[in-house]
C-alpha cells in the first residue's frame, strides 16, 4: 500500500484512512457525528469492509451470512458480477450519470426490461413515473397520482402497515410509536383490519379473512361508514416491517374486486416484495390480480437508488411537473436494474426464491417446535419471519416478546449471522436474504438461527421453553 510521506497514512491513490480502523472505532466516529435517528447500527454493531454475495467481512475481519441485503434491496447480493460489469461498462463508455427525466438508450433499455417482468395485462396500458431514488416517494407520487385522478381526498391504508418515512407514506403506517411526535401528518387516512395470519383483527380463526373482506367493503358500500369516496387504496400482499404477515391469496382477490365495483384505485406496493422476492416476480402474481397502480423500488436499482410507480394510463391526468424529483435520473441505478431483472428472469430466481424459501420455511418451523417461546412462523418465498412470544403470559393468544426477539438477534451476530426484527414489539425475526441462496446456505442459516435461539431461552429460561 503506498503511504503519504509526510504523515505514513495511505495515501488518496490507495484506500480512505478509515478502511485501516477497527469496528469499535469506526463505530465510535459515527455514534459521534451521525444523527440519533439512526437505527441498525443501534442493534448491529460492527462496520462492513467488504461484501461478496450473501456474506460480508466487517472491519475486524469477521465474516457474516447477510439476511438483511439492504432490507431487500441486494436480490442478486452484494457485488453480483452481473450488476458489477453493467456499472462499470456505463462508466466506462463515458455515459450520461444523470439526466433529470431526460431520455437515454440506457432508460429506455430499463423501461423495457421492467415492463417484460410484468403481466401484458398491466403493461398494455401502464404509464411509468420515475421518482426520487426511495421507495417512500414512489408512494408519495402514488398518492398524488390518484387524488389528482379522482379528485376525491380520503386514502384507505391497513392496520399493520408500512410504506416509507416521509409524510403521506408515514400517516399511511400502522405503527402508531412512529406517528406519535409527529404533528400535521396525512389528513383523510382511514385504517383497515388486515387479516393477519396469527393474530386475526377480530380475534377469530386466523383462517377466517372473510369478516375483513366484508368490513372493507361495508366502509366503501354504506354511507355511514364515515369515510368519504377514497382516491385509492395502497397495502402490501405481504407485509414487511408489520411482522411479516402474507394476506392469504382469497382475501387479496375479494380486495382486489371490492375496489374494481367502486372504482377505488387500487395501489399495490411491490417495494419489498418485488422482483422474485415471494417466490413470483412480482407479489400480486400469485392472486393473478392487476392492480391499477404499483410502486417499486429497491430491487429495481440492482442495489442502487431507483423508485418508480407505474400506473394504468386511465390515471395519467397529472400536469407536468406534478411530481418531480433531482435524481429521478439515476443512470447508474437503471444500468444496475436492468442488469438485475434480466438476471432474475433469465435464471428463474422467483422459483428458486421459493423452493429455497420453502426449505429455509420448513427448517425454521421444526426447530419452532422445541420452542413454547416461538409463536409463529410466516411469510412467502425468501420473506420470513419468527415471531416471539411470552409462554408464560396467561392471555390465550401470547403477547409479542419482543425482548426476546433482541436477544436472539444479538445471539444471531454473535453467531455470524446478520438478521432484523419487526413486527409488533418487534418480536419478529426477519429473513430477507439474496435470493442467490444455495442449499447449502440455507442449512448454514437455519443451523445459526436455531442455535442462537437455544442459546437465549437456555438463559433466559434455563432451558424450560
Amino acid at each position: 500500500m503506498q503511504t503519504d510521506k509526510s504523515d505514513g497514512q495511505p495515501s488518496s491513490a490507495d484506500s480512505p484512512p478509515r478502511y485501516n480502523q477497527s469496528n469499535e472505532q469506526l463505530q465510535r466516529s459515527q455514534k459521534a457525528r451521525e444523527s440519533n435517528a439512526r437505527t441498525y447500527p443501534r442493534s448491529l454493531p460492527f462496520a462492513v469492509e467488504r461484501a461478496q454475495g450473501a456474506e460480508i467481512v466487517d472491519a475486524d475481519g469477521e465474516t457474516y451470512i447477510d439476511c438483511l441485503a439492504g432490507a431487500g434491496t441486494l436480490v442478486l447480493g452484494h457485488n453480483h458480477p452481473a450488476v458489477t460489469r453493467e456499472v462499470e461498462r456505463l462508466l466506462a463508455e463515458d455515459r450520461p450519470l444523470h439526466t433529470l427525466d431526460v431520455t437515454t438508450p440506457e432508460k429506455e433499455a430499463f423501461v423495457d426490461t421492467l415492463f417484460e417482468s410484468l403481466p401484458d395485462e398491466f403493461t398494455d396500458t401502464a404509464r411509468v413515473q420515475f421518482c426520487s431514488p426511495a421507495g417512500t416517494d414512489a408512494v408519495e407520487a402514488a398518492l398524488k397520482l390518484v387524488k389528482t385522478a379522482t379528485g376525491n381526498r380520503s386514502v384507505l391504508g391497513f392496520q399493520g402497515g408500512y410504506h416509507g418515512m416521509t409524510n403521506g407514506a408515514l400517516s399511511l403506517m400502522g405503527d402508531t410509536a412512529a406517528k406519535e411526535s409527529v404533528p400535521g401528518l396525512m389528513s383523510n387516512v382511514h385504517h383497515l383490519p388486515y387479516p393477519d395470519p396469527y393474530r386475526h383483527p377480530f380475534g377469530l380463526d386466523p383462517a377466517d379473512h372473510e369478516p375483513v373482506s366484508r368490513f372493507a367493503e361495508r366502509v366503501l358500500a354504506d354511507p355511514e361508514s364515515g369515510v368519504t369516496d377514497p382516491a385509492g387504496l395502497i397495502l402490501e400482499l405481504v407485509q414487511g416491517e408489520g411482522g411479516v404477515n402474507p394476506a392469504p391469496i382469497e382475501w387479496i382477490q375479494e380486495i382486489r374486486q371490492i375496489t374494481a365495483e367502486h372504482g377505488v384505485p387500487m395501489i399495490v406496493d411491490e417495494i419489498q416484495t418485488g422482483m422474485g422476492r415471494t417466490g413470483e416476480t412480482w407479489a400480486f402474481e400469485h392472486a393473478d390480480i392487476v392492480p391499477d397502480v404499483i410502486t417499486c423500488s429497491k430491487a429495481i436499482g440492482g442495489g442502487l437508488p431507483l423508485a418508480v410507480v407505474m400506473y394504468d394510463e386511465s390515471l395519467d391526468e397529472w400536469e407536468p411537473g406534478a411530481h418531480a424529483g433531482t435524481f429521478r435520473g439515476h443512470q447508474l441505478a437503471m444500468a444496475a436494474g436492468r442488469a438485475t431483472i434480466d438476471y432474475i428472469m433469465e435464471n428463474d430466481l422467483d422459483e428458486h426464491a421459493a423452493v429455497v424459501g420453502e426449505r429455509l420455511k420448513d427448517q425454521l418451523t421444526e426447530m419452532a417446535a422445541n420452542f413454547e417461546v416461538v409463536g409463529d412462523v410466516r411469510g412467502r418465498g425468501l420473506m420470513l419471519g419468527v415471531e416471539f412470544i411470552d409462554p408464560e403470559a396467561s392471555s390465550e393468544l401470547p403477547p409479542p416478546d419482543g425482548e426476546l426477539a433482541s436477544a436472539v438477534q444479538t445471539a444471531c451476530f454473535d453467531r455470524g449471522l446478520v438478521i432484523e426484527t419487526g413486527g409488533r414489539d418487534s418480536a419478529v425475526a426477519r429473513f430477507l436474504p439474496p435470493l442467490t441462496l444455495s442449499h447449502s446456505q440455507v442449512d448454514e442459516i437455519a443451523s445459526r438461527f436455531s442455535e442462537a435461539v437455544e442459546a437465549v431461552v437456555d438463559d433466559s429460561y434455563g432451558g424450560a421453553v
